[in-house]
C-alpha cells in the first residue's frame, strides 16, 4: 500500500453473467485418470466444470490443488474438476513428466496434458493459476487467476445447482475420474534426504505423507514416521519436504502442505508441532510473533544457520526463520514480490525457494521459478542476498561454463561441498551441477537422473534423491566434470502484442455473490507494477490502491515483460452479521510483451469474474 490519499476503486458493476460458449479442451498430450478415454465438452454436458490451468512446477498451482479438494469432495455428483497441465518450462512438456506430477500431487479428478498450450491459447489464460467455470449448458460464468477463490467457486457452484435443476439441465451421478492404480515401493516421489548421526538416513517420502528411516546402504527401511494419511493432527504429515538436523539431535521438518513447521525425536519417535497453525499465510496477516500463532506458507526446506532455522518459505517468495530457543518466526528476507532481485535482504526478491544449504558465512538457496543459485551472506548492514547462477523467470537450459551465462532448469535441491563449492539438483535437468565459488565456473557433475530434488554428502559420496525414480542413487564424487551439450531455452508462452506509447492495464475484479469489498480499514486493493528490463516502462511502475493504471511503455525497448501483483479484500454482505467473514484474493502475472504496430492499447487481467470489454 502507499501512503498517498487513495482513490476509491469503483464499486463492482452489478452481477450479469455473460453468455460465452467454452471453447473445446484439446492437447497433444491426451487425458490422465480417464481410464484412457478421451473427454470432450460434450461428455461434460449437465455438469457444473472447473476448468484449472495449472503447471506442476507452480507452487500457486499447487495451492489451488488443496483448496480445491473439499469443493471437489463435497460436489462430487454435480462438479467435474478438469485439470489443464499448461507447461512453463521445457521438462514440464514431456507427457511422462505430467503422469509423474498427477500421482505425486494426488490429482483426483481427469487431467488434460497441453503440451502447445493450444487449450491455453483458446481460453486466453495469462496466469498460472486459472479457474475458468463452465455451466451445465456448455458456458463460461467466470474466471479467476491466483489463488484463494475456492469459497467463490463453491458459492457459484450451488447457484448453478439450482438454477439447472429447477431447468432439469443438471447431470448428478459419478463424473469421468479413474483412479489409477497403486504402485508398491518403499518410496514414492521422494523430497529430501538427511544424514542421521547413526550414519541411517531420513528421507521425506512425500506423497505418502511420511519420514522413511533407510539404513546406511539407502535401500533398507528401518522405520516408517507417520499415519500415511494426508493429516495434521498426531504424527501425521502432508507432503513433508525440508529436513535438518538440530544441535540436540533432533529433525526439523517442513511440512510443506500444512503450512507448518514439525519436530521428530529420533530417539522416541515422538512428533511435534513448533511453528505454523495448519493455515496458509495470506498478505496482511503477521509476519512475525509466537511460532504456534503466526501462518506459514509452504515451506519447502530448513538449514540451521546461524543459531537458527532458516525457511525456504516457497509459498510466498521469502525466507523466514525460527528461534527454537525464543520460540518465534520472522521474515529474514524476501518482499514476498516474484522475481529475482538482489540487495539487502528486505528488499530483495525470491521465486519459490526451494532449497537450503548452510556453508560457514553463506546460506546458499536453490531459487526454482528462476532457475537461479543464489546466496544469502551478513553485510556490514545486515544481511544481503547475492546471486551466483541465474537471470530470471523466463530463461533458462543445460549450459555450464561462466556462471554469468551458465543455465539451469528449476533446481529443487542444494549441498555445500567439502572444497567450498555446491552441488545444485537441478531438477528439471535431470542433472547433477556445480558451482565453484572460487573460478565462478558452472559445470555437470552427473545426468540421466529422474528429477533429482535433494543430495546429501556420505563420506566420500554423494546420494541424490531421485524423486521420479522413487530411490536414493549413491554416486562417488567426480573430479572431472560430464561434458554435456549446451541447451538454451525461454518460456513457450507467446508475447502479447502491444501497441507503443500509453497502454491501459486492467485488472478485473468481481467480488463473489454475496460479498463486497472491505474497505473498513481503508482501500481493499493494492496493484503493484514493475518490467524486466526496468527501460521497459517509462511510467507507471510502482505501487496504487487503484485496480487500473495507464503504463508508458519507452519506444526505446521492444520486448520485455511486465510484473503484475494485484490483490483485492472481500467479506461477506450481511448486515445482521457482526463479524463477517473475509477473504483476500491475488496472483502475480509476468506478462511478456512485444511493441508492434497492430499492437493492443488495453491489456485486461482477470482477478476474478469476466472482462466486459473482452
Amino acid at each position: 500500500m502507499n501512503d498517498a490519499a487513495p482513490v476509491p476503486t469503483p464499486a463492482p458493476a452489478p452481477r450479469r453473467r455473460a453468455r460465452v460458449r467454452a471453447p473445446e479442451l484439446i492437447g497433444k498430450g491426451g487425458w490422465l485418470n480417464t481410464g484412457g478415454k478421451e473427454l470432450t465438452l460434450a461428455d461434460l454436458r449437465g455438469k457444473c466444470v472447473v476448468v484449472d490451468f495449472w503447471t506442476f512446477c507452480c507452487i500457486n498451482c499447487l495451492h489451488v490443488l488443496d483448496e480445491l479438494r473439499e469443493l471437489e469432495e463435497k460436489h462430487r455428483d454435480t462438479v467435474v474438476i478438469i485439470g489443464v497441465h499448461s507447461p512453463k518450462f521445457v521438462h514440464e512438456a514431456e507427457h511422462a513428466a505430467v503422469v509423474d506430477a498427477v500421482e505425486r500431487y494426488q490429482v483426483h479428478h481427469p487431467v488434460l496434458d497441453d503440451p502447445e498450450l493450444a487449450t491455453w491459447k483458446q481460453y486466453a489464460v495469462r496466469a498460472w493459476p486459472t479457474l475458468v467455470v463452465i455451466d451445465p449448458e456448455g458456458y463460461i460464468v467466470a474466471q479467476h487467476a491466483g489463488e484463494g477463490h475456492a469459497h467463490a467457486i463453491a458459492r457459484l457452484v450451488e447457484e448453478l445447482e439450482a438454477e439447472h435443476e429447477a431447468k432439469g439441465t443438471l447431470r448428478r451421478g459419478d463424473g469421468p475420474y479413474v483412479a489409477p492404480e497403486p504402485v508398491a515401493g518403499a518410496l514414492r516421489f521422494p523430497g529430501k534426504a538427511l544424514l542421521l548421526p547413526s550414519g541411517n538416513l531420513l528421507v521425506s517420502d512425500s506423497t505418502r505423507h511420511q519420514l522413511v528411516e533407510l539404513a546406511a546402504d539407502g535401500e533398507s527401511v528401518v522405520r516408517r514416521v507417520g499415519s500415511g494419511e494426508r493429516g495434521f493432527a498426531g504424527d501425521s504429515f502432508s507432503e513433508p519436504q525440508g529436513l535438518a538436523l538440530l544441535p540436540d539431535g533432533r529433525v526439523v521438518v517442513a511440512d510443506t502442505v500444512n503450512h507448518a513447521l514439525r519436530v521428530y525425536d529420533p530417539a522416541t519417535g515422538h512428533v511435534e508441532t513448533v511453528a505454523g497453525t495448519g493455515r496458509q499465510w495470506w498478505q496482511g496477516s503477521p509476519t512475525s510473533g509466537p511460532a504456534l500463532e503466526v501462518d506459514l506458507s509452504s515451506p519447502w526446506d530448513v538449514a540451521w544457520w546461524q543459531g537458527r532455522v532458516w525457511i525456504a518459505m516457497a509459498g510466498v517468495h521469502q525466507l523466514w526463520t525460527w528461534d527454537p530457543e525464543a520460540g518465534t518466526v520472522e521474515v529474514a528476507a524476501g518482499t514476498t514480490n516474484e522475481g529475482l532481485l538482489d540487495g539487502p535482504a528486505a528488499e530483495a526478491w525470491f521465486a519459490q525457494p526451494s532449497g537450503l544449504a548452510a556453508a560457514g558465512d553463506r546460506l546458499w538457496i536453490a531459487d526454482s521459478e528462476t532457475s537461479a543459485l543464489r546466496y544469502v551472506e551478513a553485510g556490514e548492514d545486515g544481511y544481503v542476498v547475492k546471486s551466483a547462477v541465474g537471470t530470471g523467470l523466463f530463461d533458462f537450459g543445460h549450459r555450464d561454463g561462466d556462471a554469468a551465462q551458465a543455465l539451469l532448469q528449476h533446481p529443487l535441491g542444494v549441498t555445500a561441498l567439502p572444497d567450498g563449492s555446491v552441488a545444485v539438483s537441478d531438477t528439471y535437468n535431470h542433472a547433477l551441477r556445480r558451482y565453484d565459488p572460487a573460478t565462478g565456473q558452472v559445470s555437470t557433475l552427473a545426468t540421466d537422473l529422474r528429477e533429482p530434488s535433494d543430495a546429501v554428502l556420505v563420506g566420500e559420496d554423494i546420494v541424490v534423491v531421485e524423486s521420479a525414480r522413487h530411490r536414493l542413487t549413491r554416486l562417488r564424487l567426480p573430479e572431472e566434470a560430464v561434458r554435456v551439450d549446451a541447451v538454451a531455452h525461454r518460456t513457450q508462452r507467446a508475447a502479447t502484442e502491444v501497441a507503443a506509447g500509453t497502454l491501459r492495464l486492467d485488472v478485473v475484479f468481481q467480488a463473489p455473490t454475496g460479498q463486497k469489498l472491505d474497505t473498513r480499514y481503508g482501500p481493499s486493493t493494492r496493484l503493484l507494477v514493475s518490467s524486466t528490463p526496468p527501460g521497459l516502462l517509462a511510467d507507471g511502475e510502482g505501487a496504487g490502491t487503484d485496480l487500473f493504471r495507464d503504463l508508458v511503455l519507452n519506444p526505446d525497448v521492444t520486448e520485455g515483460v511486465l510484473h503484475v501483483s494485484a490483490m483485492a479484500a472481500s467479506c461477506d454482505d450481511d448486515p445482521a452479521n457482526e463479524y463477517p467473514a473475509c477473504h483476500v484474493h491475488q496472483q502475480d502475472w509476468g506478462v511478456p510483451v512485444r511493441v508492434t504496430a497492430e499492437g493492443a492499447s488495453r491489456l485486461p487481467l482477470v482477478l476474478a469474474g469476466m472482462d466486459a470489454e473482452g
